[in-house]
């Protein structure tokens, strides 16, 4: 297990650009960062900040496309191939999805196959680059009313009938902790079905050690016990200097995870 700083939550006060911002990761202690879109970034001076402070990219997103609606498959697919050559050029192998809006007057069941049958149409693509998609469940309370998948469980009923390694769950904890749905015994007994956690602050998505009510500790000595070996995002906004920040996180969890 290590843990990735995600730029445009952390450095979302900064002004600056992702490249820029890589630096100070690096010095905080890092020795990853994760995106969420690539599109609207110069990958090139990505690619260049990120050998010159010898990091790795850990995630990014492909394009928000609808996997609940059918008819925008051949969209999505494109996208995702897109965004497998992105993954080339940055050495990044994770690819973080969303699912789309649940869509009104359709039924749950017919949006639940169509994701599946969505992502098992992903699965060559995903083969023939190496590289894993992970679908994040996000709260719809709070961030992303009328998204439609909330919960963890249904995510990983989803990976079990995709039936292959290549499509995981993001499991964030900021997420599942407001749906009231964060069982750390469920984090465990899934944890192959896993391919990516996210973890920020709650109330307020902010420093996930300071004024948390989360028992972050609890959780992460579970994560790190099991067998995971991948990545701990941190996605929050934060309250305090982002730099600054960052090094009293990896300080804090120096001490407490060793």
């Amino acid at each position: 297990m290590y843990y990735s700083v995600c730029v445009p939550a952390v450095f979302s006060g900064s002004g600056k650009k992702v490249h820029e911002v890589l630096p100070a990761i690096r010095q905080a202690g890092f020795e990853a960062y994760e995106i969420w879109s690539w599109w609207d970034q110069d990958v090139d001076a990505c690619k260049e900040a990120q050998q010159e402070n010898r990091l790795s990219i850990a995630a990014l997103c492909t394009r928000f496309v609808s996997l609940t609606d059918c008819a925008c498959r051949e969209a999505y697919l494109e996208g995702l191939k897109e965004t497998a050559q992105v993954c080339h050029r940055l050495g990044c192998k994770t690819i973080i999805t969303q699912v789309g809006q649940e869509l009104k007057d359709i039924p749950r069941e017919v949006q639940h196959a169509s994701i599946v049958e969505g992502l098992k149409a992903c699965v060559p693509i995903l083969k023939e680059h190496n590289l894993t998609l992970v679908i994040e469940p996000l709260n719809t309370r709070i961030d992303h009313l009328g998204y439609y998948l909330w919960s963890a469980k249904e995510a990983f009923q989803i990976v079990e009938e995709v039936q292959d390694d290549h499509v995981k769950v993001l499991y964030d904890m900021y997420h599942q902790y407001v749906m009231g749905d964060l069982v750390v015994e469920e984090i465990v007994k899934n944890i192959d079905k896993i391919g990516h956690f996210h973890m920020a602050g709650y109330p307020g998505r902010h420093e996930p050690l300071i004024d948390c009510e989360i028992d972050y500790p609890q959780i992460l000595s579970a994560i790190r016990e099991s067998s995971y070996e991948g990545g701990v995002g941190l996605e929050y906004v934060p309250v305090h200097d982002a730099a600054e920040g960052l090094k009293v996180f990896m300080d804090t969890s120096a001490d407490r995870y060793p």
